[in-house]
């Protein structure tokens, strides 16, 4: 990754991911589970590994040789090793449940507070909203259940579809069912190698929403927050 981005595009469609973006794990949840099981980690703890999990595990050639599911477990076992939560078999079974909780309902589950005002405030721009994530089958239901999916012309959710980011495919198919054009699509996701590349290669602008400022060399526009974004997304189409 080196600095330098070509000026925005001003987009007519936003293509989001889900989560890292727009919904989180719910680390009390996990905090939970572990306590019910004897084993004691605060889900402070938890949060505080999560960022730099990922982005331990976001390079080039860990997204290469691996799947989705594959990564996110890699990403649960270096959340557990920073939060120091004991090798045991109480935690193993623990992680069993939660594990078995994700496949039917989804951990990521925790909305922050920016998220509605953030999507309402594209909304009243008058952007077409598209959903473009790696999952496991449950997201149009995990939107309905927590209240997001009103917001969205089309959700992807890569188990239904048989492929994942970043096969570019999965934006081509976005912007196909959408009736979006590329070169008006802006696609906003936490990771470089996953989010980024992929929608390029689909020929899509990419942003990413850097919380944890940790890609500082990344070639691509950066946000810290859904706030940044919309600001950001503002400007652009008032300026148009």
């Amino acid at each position: 990754m080196v600095a330098a981005a070509a000026p925005p595009r001003v987009p007519k469609t936003l293509f989001l991911d889900a989560g890292g973006v727009l919904v989180h794990p719910n680390w009390q949840r996990v905090s939970d589970t572990l306590t019910r099981h004897g084993v004691a980690v605060d889900a402070a703890a938890l949060a505080a590994a999560d960022l730099r999990a990922k982005w331990t595990l976001d390079t080039a050639e860990n997204v290469r040789v691996t799947s989705d599911d594959e990564r996110g477990a890699r990403y649960f076992a270096a959340v557990r090793a920073a939060a120091a939560v004991p090798e045991s078999a109480a935690a193993d079974a623990a992680f069993a449940e939660l594990r078995r909780y994700h496949a039917e309902h989804n951990l990521y589950e925790v909305v922050p507070d920016d998220v509605a005002p953030a999507l309402e405030r594209l909304r009243a721009l008058g952007l077409r909203l598209v959903l473009v994530s790696n999952a496991n089958g449950t997201v149009d239901a995990k939107m309905q259940r927590l209240g997001l999916a009103r917001y969205f012309d089309l959700i992807l959710d890569s188990q239904c579809e048989g492929v994942e980011k970043p096969d570019p495919e999965i934006f081509r198919r976005a912007l196909a069912r959408s009736g979006a054009t590329a070169t008006a699509t802006i696609h906003v996701g936490d990771l470089y190698y996953v989010d980024i590349l992929g929608a390029r290669a689909a020929g899509i602008e990419a942003w990413l929403l850097d919380a944890g400022s940790l890609y500082a060399d990344a070639d691509c526009p950066r946000v810290a927050t859904l706030t940044e974004l919309c600001d950001r997304v503002q400007a652009l189409v008032a300026a148009a």
